[in-house]
């Protein structure tokens, strides 16, 4: 074991019980051989902008790297990316600069070509990103294609907890799996979100973008406690509802998104210990075509 080979010092390292050691990613190491099952194209989307609200803020950076899966969630090959910067109406935050890197020249003179971006996002059977949450409404807004592609999260869609894993950042999930990366551009983070979506969780040892799917695919319902008396409040909230500010997303009223396996017993719970009526409260299905939109949020 010498200094020319580095791996080997890691896991010597790794071995004594007192390291851990982060290895650079390396996304096409991360790829599994193509064994002649059938592919779907997915695209993996980052986008850089002024601030973190969205209804504010503007795009600065824009990114989709797409790559072939399969329906177990393998993924065999990685394409070229479409990269695009844009220039805001305002300068540039200085604090976005010192987390982005980006600064006004980097953007000058540049706007998001929507022609190509449409063209090239057409292609994707899936889309995901990591915070789609944040990802999908800017993107909606800047072309209606992304209103009608099925979305995924790496950060959401993935039962991280289950797993026994801590930490939603990026760059946290990389360095449970001993990696590391140049993170807050936005190819380099799709990248990143690929190479994350490639590993093998650590309790069940399925691949993340196996569960990712299965996660994505399965529908979750919203439901209303419209009505609900002001006392109920502390027991709504108690059980994780929110309270609903968008009259484009539902009447104003305390909400909750669960999943079929759910849906049953909160509607009777509302009705008999909520709302005291035998009424069906307001509600509507979520699928991975709505989810994480500005329209479901």
């Amino acid at each position: 074991m010498t200094i020319d080979d580095p791996e080997s010092m890691a896991r010597a390292l790794e071995e004594t019980g007192n390291y851990r050691v982060l290895r650079r990613l390396d996304l096409m190491r991360q790829l599994e051989t193509n064994d002649g099952t059938a592919v779907r194209r997915g695209i993996f989307l980052d986008i850089e902008s002024t601030g973190l609200d969205v209804s504010n803020s503007e795009p600065i950076e824009f990114a989709m790297v797409p790559f072939d899966y399969t329906a177990d969630g393998r993924i065999f090959a990685v394409h070229a990316a479409l990269h695009q910067f844009n220039e805001p109406s305002e300068p540039i935050p200085p604090e976005i600069t010192a987390i982005t890197g980006l600064t006004d020249e980097h953007v000058a003179g540049h706007k998001l070509d929507r022609s190509t971006i449409d063209a090239f996002a057409d292609q994707a059977a899936v889309i995901l990103a990591h915070n789609a949450a944040f990802d999908r409404p800017f993107a909606e807004r800047i072309s209606p294609i992304f209103a009608v592609k099925p979305w995924g999260c790496t950060m959401c869609d993935v039962p991280w907890s289950e797993e026994g894993v801590e930490g939603r950042r990026l760059s946290d999930l990389l360095s449970r799996f001993s990696y590391f990366f140049d993170a807050h551009r936005a190819v380099d983070d799709c990248q990143a979100g690929i190479s994350l979506a490639t590993m093998r969780l650590p309790t069940s040892g399925r691949r993340v973008l196996d569960r990712l799917l299965e996660v994505a695919r399965r529908p979750t319902w919203r439901i209303f406690a419209d009505g609900a008396p002001f006392d109920a409040k502390d027991a709504l909230k108690s059980r994780r509802y929110r309270w609903n500010t968008d009259p484009g997303v539902g009447p104003r009223a305390w909400y909750i998104d669960v999943g079929p396996d759910r849906l049953e017993p909160e509607i009777a719970f509302l009705k008999g210990g909520i709302l005291r009526s035998n009424v069906t409260p307001p509600m509507y299905e979520i699928t991975a075509f709505q989810r994480y939109s500005s329209r479901s949020q």
